[in-house]
Formats: structure tokens, C-alpha cells, sequence
């Protein structure tokens, strides 16, 4: 048994000698656990989060407490009553809480920890907010808003919104019916008593009533959306969103079910679907009236985009036009005094901050941001929610692009000066007003694009101090009393650990986590990747990371990965998205292949230009990057032009596709991961964005779309996409599919997972995907 020990004891390492598939791919919980889902308790004395040190089937809830230092798992009841507290609103002097607890709503004071339940309801009520008088609490319950009284406990509705049409009124009588019904009067003493004393009854009520009926708001066939109140209680601003009925959704087929029946899955519409109309109303309980706000004098609200100069018939119709709008935020002070509306026009291209003006219905603009491709970035609103929220009763913050870069700006209302509180060529990648609204926690990456840190910084762009200095990158959580900051750090060969520190230069911080690599693991010398820069065939600098093998075993043959999302950023210091890439590419490496990874035109991260490098053309400047970077290779790397491969999912399975069929001079092999093939059928918010819609800029559909290169493909490809699907419907591959067959190509072939959404689950899937990209690459590129 002696001698036996150490001999079992070196087996695990002995097995990752060399990776394999079956090893990478197994459940991710092999890898580690990170903590996940954190937030910090109202009292600012523990931090909450999911975390499996375990190794159970499902993550659990723990808690670390700040004076102890102890970290513990939490009862599930308790854990979910503190993560409903942390989604609720704060009353203005931050004493207490109102939030949703199991669809009813509750109220929390917070030096007593007293908790008070409003409702008790089967319904589910929903966006608690308190008014500027601290006792009157506002929800919504299904489309109407609602008020409850904390002093007298009696509930008053503010809305009622009603689905169909208002009632026609009363009919103006003819002047026949007019002259008898006066006849009648005339010549009948009992007709006429009788009509006065209804007609006096009917004027008693109406002087005599208590209080006025409720308004009947009338939505026809529309959805109410963004209903919102003043904190004064007086206004109720809300759109009523029209959907067009000609608006057709894709049907994704699942073949393994259950029943043994095949079921439809419903799915998104494709770009160009008939959109539907916004329209914006403010009821003034006051008045009770409710007037509709036009949106007809914001200014290029008649914009004609520059593309379309290059369809000459369709500019001349589109001169005149008003584009379509979305209210993207509705956003009232606390005294009720101003309100901010956030405008974004459907088409992406323009962005209107305006205030409005409630009592009279008016707009009025404080700030236009305007692109020629799309408006985007971090805090901007495209693919994530709009960063913007009031500092005080006259003033706001919001991110902007304007210089080319997302940096934070406040307005303010007494001086109508716009300033910025952050400049230069990096990104505020995450922003958030501190509680005591004397500054804001920032996220930047400014020191390079691949590398992050936490600031703080005045609100009026003073003191900024850097609070973080690990080289990777973060997520941060500021307790309530503003005193200490958690975060979630990772680097490249490190997941994702919790560290809390106070919010002081220098702190040291103190690691809460320990889990996010096991054993295993740690056993294989993952590689810290080297990262650095090429220049691209007009100048520009990419950012690359490459996966070099070990000296005696370089085959002289490169794989390229193409990271996924298109607007993604994956050549940084922190954890990868792609964690199993991230491990195959380690496992390529091992058996002599030099992988690069590129952060190709359009990446996230590195400002404006970079992400609308592709405008108009998928496919084209995001393409020549890693053309480049496979040009790169052959000239510093000593790789064999003629051995280059290249995989990547989604976005990254287009551009394979787009490699293997434009350009099979540079790429001998590529494998294509639930790839888009046809933009024209890919969802709306996303594509329109970038390439407009196809019946208005047929030309960028065209260079855009691999199915119309597909007869360029010389090389050897491999199709791999998930049957279920919802996201690149796997209707794309089909379709593709039958276009390779109508060409009559050789070299392809497609694998389909009948279980599989866009993202892969199954251990068993991930296995089988990639044991056939590693053949496909070892039997196409390595030398016989």
C-alpha cells in the first residue's frame, strides 16, 4: 500500500498530461464554482449569493457576514425574502423599502426591520413605488396603477385602462326628433313634470356625489406599456404600443419530447417584420383629462437615412416621412417638478433625451445623439437597458457616445449645462450614483482595452480615485451605506471569486470565495495567454491572444477562433464566456496547433468606430481582420499557409462560413457553429441595427449573407447546429443545407443535436461537437 499511494495519488495529473474532449467538455461543476447572483443585505452587514462548494445538483444560497467574516449557507426562504428586499425602491430619505415578495407587495422599515404587507392577492402585482408624500405607495396591478394610504390602510385606483373602443357618444337628435320631443313638453303637463323632476334628480346626484367616477382610459386593441406616476401623484404618463397583425413569428419543430409527439416551439420574427406603432399619453388626474404627446416636432424626426442614396427611387420617397419612436424610459423626480424621457427612434439611428412638460404635453430637447450606423455601446441602450437616473431633483446622468467613446454626462435642469463627468478613448463599461448621490462607481478600461478597474469619482468629475488593482476584470455590488465595495474578479486562467474591500485607495481586499477551480483543475498548466496587437490591412490595430504549443512539438499548422455575439469582446484578462473554447484551444495547442483569438472589427470594447466597423457589411472589414490575422501567423509564426483552419458559434459560425466561402485561398478547414446564414432571417432588433432592413438596403443583405458565396466553398467544412434552436432557428442550416446539395458540393458536412438550443447543454453535445471539429482538423490540416 505504500508504494501504491503515491502511484494513485499522481493518476489525476498523469490524466491531464494530455486534455481531451471527453475531459473538457463533462459538466462545467468540474471546473469550480463561482459565486453568482450577489447583492448586498439593506443593512449593509452581509453579502448574498448562489455559489455549489459542494458540488451539488443545483447552486444554493449563502451569505458572508462582513463583522465575522463568516461565510454560510442560507435558508431558502430567508435568501429569497432578502433578494426581493434588494429589488425594491427606496422612499427619498432611504428609511424604507417598499418591494414585491411572492407577487404581493410589502413595506420594510429599515431602522426597525419591521416589515408590513400591502397586498394579498392572487393577482401579481408588480413596480412598487413610493410618491413624495412617504405614505402613499403607488403599484401596478395588471395594466392599472394603484394606490395604498400607510396611515389609514385604504387602497385608491388611479387608472383604469379598458381594451376596446370608447363608446360612441349620444347621437345629435334631428331637428324632426328635436321638434317632437318639444311637442311632447308642450302639450303634456304630466310629460313635462316628470322630465323636471328626472332632470333635477339627475343634478342632485352629480352636485351631491363624494367623489368623481374613475376615468376610463380606452385602449382599443393596444398594449399598455411604461406606465409611470409622478411622485406628486398628479401625472400618469404611459404608450400604448400597436402590434401589427401582419407580424408573422418563426415555429422552431422539437422532435424529442416527452409524448413522443412533435411540439412547436414559438420564436422570434424575422428582420423587417411589419413593426408596430408607439404612442405616448399623459393622464392628468388633476384635470382628468389625457392629453397625447406628439413626437412631430423632434428634431430629424423626418431623417432620411445616408444609405439611402444608394436606392435614388426610394429617397424620393422617403423624404417627408416620420420615423417610428419607442419611449425607451419615463423618468419623474422626486418632487414630481420635472420629468426626462428617453427616445430612441425604431431605425437605432437617433437618441433624444427630452423633458417634459406634462401640464401643457409638450416635449422639449436637452440632448440628441445621433449615428449614421446605430446608436449603441455601454449604458446606451441596444442590447442592454439605458443608463440613466436623476442625481437630484435637478439634475440627471446619462452615457453617450458623442466623442466616440461611452462616458458618462449629467444635465442639469438650473442651468441647462450638459457636462461631462468622465473623458477619453476608453470605455465607462459600468456606472452607478453611490447612495448618498455625491459621486459615481465606474468601471473602466482605461489602462488598455483588455484590462478593467473600479473608480470612484465626484459627480462632478473631481477626485476620481482608483479603488482596484488587479490585472483582470469586474463586477462590482456597493453596499447601501456606501462604505464597502464587493466585486466579482476573475483573470484569464482564473474564474470568477467574490472579494469585498472598503472604498478606500490601497484597501486591501479580503477574498470571500475559494472555490472557482477544483482540484482537477489546478492540475493542468492552463496557459496565460500572451496578448498583443497586429496591424490590420488599413492601419488599425486588432487586439489578438494567441495559444502557442510548446517548443518540439509546433506542427506548423493555426486555427483561428472567432468568438461569437459580434459585439462581444474576448481578448481580455478575465474569465472567458468561452471557458470550453478557452480549454480546447489549451488541448490544440498541447497537440501542436497555434490558435489565435481575434478581436475582430466590431468587438466590444473598443469605442464607437471599432463597433461599427461592420455597418452595412457583415462580413467585410470583420472578415479582413482575421484574414490578417491568418496572414499574421505566416509571416511572424511560421505557419503553413496552406494549413489554416478557423471554428467559432453564432456570429462566429457566420464568419466561417463567410472564410470558407470567400475566401478559400486562406482557409483550408472550417467548422461553423450554429451559424447565421441568411441575415435576412435572422430577429429584427439586432439585425436591423446593423444592416437596416432588407427591403430598404437589399445591398447589404446581399454581401452580407454566406448563402449567396456558398458556391465559392473549395475547402472543408463542417455545420454543426442545435434542432431546437430559438435563437439562429435551425431552419438557417436547412436552408443552407439544400443550397450546398443544388450547388453540388463535396467536403460538407452538417451535424444536428435534436435537443440542443443556441446554447448547448447536454455534456454529451458539447462532447460530440468537438471531437468532430478536432478531426476535422486533424485529418484537413496536419501534414500526411
Amino acid at each position: 500500500m505504500k508504494k501504491f499511494l503515491p502511484l494513485l495519488l499522481l493518476m489525476p495529473f498523469a490524466s491531464y498530461a494530455q486534455l481531451t474532449v471527453e475531459q473538457i467538455m463533462r459538466d462545467p461543476k468540474w471546473i469550480g464554482t463561482s459565486p453568482s447572483q450577489i447583492f448586498w443585505n439593506y443593512d449593509s452587514k452581509s453579502i448574498h449569493f448562489s455559489w455549489n462548494p459542494e458540488n451539488n445538483t443545483n447552486d444554493s444560497a449563502y451569505s458572508y457576514q462582513l463583522a465575522s467574516g463568516n461565510t454560510g449557507k442560507e435558508n431558502y426562504v430567508r435568501a429569497k425574502l432578502a433578494e426581493d428586499i434588494n429589488n425594491g425602491r427606496y422612499n427619498a430619505t432611504r428609511t424604507k423599502i417598499v418591494f414585491i415578495h411572492n407577487n404581493d407587495v410589502y413595506l420594510l422599515a429599515t431602522a426597525t426591520q419591521n416589515i408590513v404587507r400591502v397586498t394579498q392577492t392572487n393577482a401579481e402585482e408588480s413596480d412598487p413605488v413610493f410618491l413624495k408624500d412617504d405614505n402613499k405607495i403607488v403599484y401596478r396591478l395588471d395594466d392599472d396603477l394603484y394606490e395604498w394610504n400607510v396611515l389609514t390602510g385604504n387602497t385608491k385606483q388611479l387608472t383604469h385602462f379598458e381594451t376596446g373602443a370608447a363608446p360612441a357618444e349620444d347621437k345629435q337628435l334631428s331637428k324632426q326628433q328635436q321638434w317632437l320631443d318639444n311637442e311632447a313638453l308642450r302639450t303634456s303637463s304630466v310629460i313635462k313634470n316628470r322630465q323636471d323632476k328626472k332632470d333635477a334628480r339627475k343634478q342632485f346626484l352629480e352636485n351631491n356625489k363624494e367623489e368623481k367616477p374613475l376615468r376610463i382610459i380606452y385602449t382599443s386593441n393596444k398594449t399598455v406599456q411604461q406606465v409611470t406616476v409622478s411622485s406628486n401623484g398628479r401625472f400618469i404618463a404611459y404608450t400604448l404600443f400597436e402590434r401589427n397583425p401582419d407580424a408573422k413569428r418563426a415555429i422552431v419543430p422539437n422532435y424529442v419530447t416527452s409524448d413522443g409527439y412533435t411540439a412547436e416551439i414559438p420564436a422570434g420574427a424575422k428582420v423587417g417584420r411589419p413593426g408596430g406603432t408607439f404612442s405616448f399619453f399623459v393622464f392628468d388626474a388633476l384635470k382628468d383629462t389625457v392629453i397625447k404627446i406628439s413626437t412631430d416636432s423632434i428634431p430629424f424626426i423626418h431623417y432620411t437615412p445616408d444609405y439611402v442614396k444608394d436606392y435614388p427611387d426610394a429617397a424620393k420617397d422617403s423624404s417627408g416621412n416620420n420615423r417610428k419612436l419607442r419611449i425607451e424610459n419615463v423618468l419623474w423626480n422626486d418632487e414630481g417638478s420635472l420629468c426626462v424621457v428617453d427616445i430612441f427612434s425604431l431605425d437605432q439611428k437617433d437618441r433624444w433625451i427630452m423633458q417634459l412638460d406634462a401640464a401643457a404635453g409638450k416635449l422639449s430637447l436637452i440632448d440628441h445623439q445621433r449615428d449614421t450606423a446605430w446608436i449603441a455601446g455601454p449604458g446606451i441602450a441596444w442590447l442592454e437597458p439605458a443608463n440613466i437616473g436623476w442625481i437630484n431633483n435637478n439634475s440627471f446622468y446619462f452615457q453617450s457616445e458623442v466623442t466616440g467613446y461611452s462616458q458618462l454626462y449629467t444635465y442639469n435642469f438650473n442651468t441647462n449645462q450638459k457636462k461631462a463627468v468622465t473623458g477619453g478613448n476608453y470605455e465607462i463599461q459600468k456606472a452607478i450614483l453611490s447612495p448618498d448621490k455625491k459621486s459615481f462607481y465606474i468601471i473602466t478600461n482605461e489602462e488598455h482595452p483588455g484590462k478593467q478597474n473600479i473608480y470612484r469619482i465626484n459627480i462632478d468629475g473631481g477626485n476620481k480615485t482608483k479603488l482596484t488593482s488587479l490585472t483582470g476584470g469586474y463586477e462590482m455590488y456597493l453596499s447601501p451605506d456606501n462604505k464597502y465595495l464587493a466585486y466579482r474578479y476573475s483573470y484569464q486562467t482564473k474564474p470568477w471569486e467574490l472579494y469585498v474591500q472598503e472604498v478606500k485607495p490601497g484597501a486591501k481586499p479580503q477574498q470571500v470565495t475559494n472555490k472557482a477551480m477544483s482540484d482537477s483543475f489546478k492540475l493542468y498548466p492552463w496557459r496565460d495567454t500572451k496578448i498583443f496587437t497586429f496591424k490590420a490591412r488599413d492601419g488599425a490595430n486588432v487586439y489578438a491572444r494567441i495559444y502557442e504549443p510548446k517548443p518540439g512539438i509546433k506542427n506548423n499548422a493555426a486555427v483561428i477562433f472567432v468568438h461569437g455575439a459580434g459585439y462581444l469582446q474576448n481578448v481580455d484578462y478575465w474569465w472567458s464566456y468561452y471557458f470550453r473554447e478557452m480549454m480546447f484551444n489549451n488541448l490544440l495547442a498541447d497537440k501542436g496547433y497555434t490558435v489565435l483569438d481575434v478581436d475582430y472589427r466590431a468587438s466590444a470594447g473598443y469605442g464607437r468606430d471599432w463597433r461599427t466597423g461592420i455597418y452595412r457589411y457583415m462580413g467585410g472589414r470583420d472578415l479582413n481582420d482575421e484574414v490578417d490575422a491568418a496572414r499574421y501567423l505566416v509571416q511572424n509564426f511560421g505557419i503553413d499557409s496552406t494549413r489554416i483552419g478557423m471554428y467559432g458559434g453564432s456570429y462566429g459560425g457566420f464568419m466561417t462560413l463567410m472564410a470558407m466561402f470567400t475566401q478559400p485561398d486562406v482557409f483550408k478547414a472550417g467548422a461553423a457553429l450554429r451559424p447565421v446564414t441568411d441575415w435576412a432571417h435572422y430577429n429584427h432588433e439586432y439585425t436591423a441595427a446593423i444592416l437596416n432592413e432588407p427591403f430598404t438596403d437589399s445591398i447589404a443583405y446581399a454581401r452580407s449573407s454566406p448563402i449567396n458565396f456558398a458556391s465559392g466553398l473549395k475547402n472543408h467544412l463542417l455545420i454543426c447546429h442545435g434542432m431546437v434552436d430559438v435563437n439562429v432557428n435551425f431552419q438557417d442550416a436547412v436552408r443552407l443545407t439544400q443550397r450546398l446539395i443544388e450547388l453540388g458540393k463535396d467536403n460538407w458536412q452538417i451535424a444536428p443535436y435534436p435537443v440542443e438550443d443556441h446554447g448547448f447543454v447536454e455534456p454529451s453535445s458539447w462532447t460530440d461537437e468537438y471531437k468532430r471539429i478536432l478531426k476535422l482538423f486533424d485529418d484537413t490540416l496536419l501534414a500526411k
